[in-house]
């Protein structure tokens, strides 16, 4: 069937086909080698995102307990000038009758008539 000349052309072809398979790999790059490179970025990149992302959500949290406890400070602030306002009124009311009383006039201003001007 096959001489020996046949059989060294055949082996020299097989030699130099993977000779250039080998060549052509080393150039591009293995196929394995490239898959296992990739594989390796999906998961640097996934640890990386999703570091990123619990970051980003502790910054949020972080944002939202300041921004509240600025509501809480700026509440505070406003209920107390708002008592000091109405004990200010309070102080005027109390001012104005010790007057009246004085100059032996009574106050024609009745308790629901306060309360409405208390309201607005």
């Amino acid at each position: 069937m096959f001489g020996l000349l046949d059989t060294l052309k055949l082996g020299a072809g097989l030699a130099g086909g993977l000779m250039l398979y080998h060549l052509y790999a080393v150039s591009i790059g293995y196929p394995s080698a490239a898959r296992q490179a990739r594989a390796g970025y999906v998961l640097v990149a996934e640890k990386s995102a999703t570091e990123a992302q619990a970051a980003e959500m502790e910054r949020q949290r972080n944002a939202a307990t300041w921004a509240n406890e600025e509501h809480r400070k700026r509440l505070k602030a406003a209920e107390a000038a708002e008592q000091a306002a109405r004990d200010t009124l309070e102080t005027e009311i109390q001012s104005y009758e010790l007057q009246l009383s004085e100059k032996n006039r009574a106050c024609a201003v009745t308790a629901a008539d306060r309360q409405w001007l208390l309201r607005h």
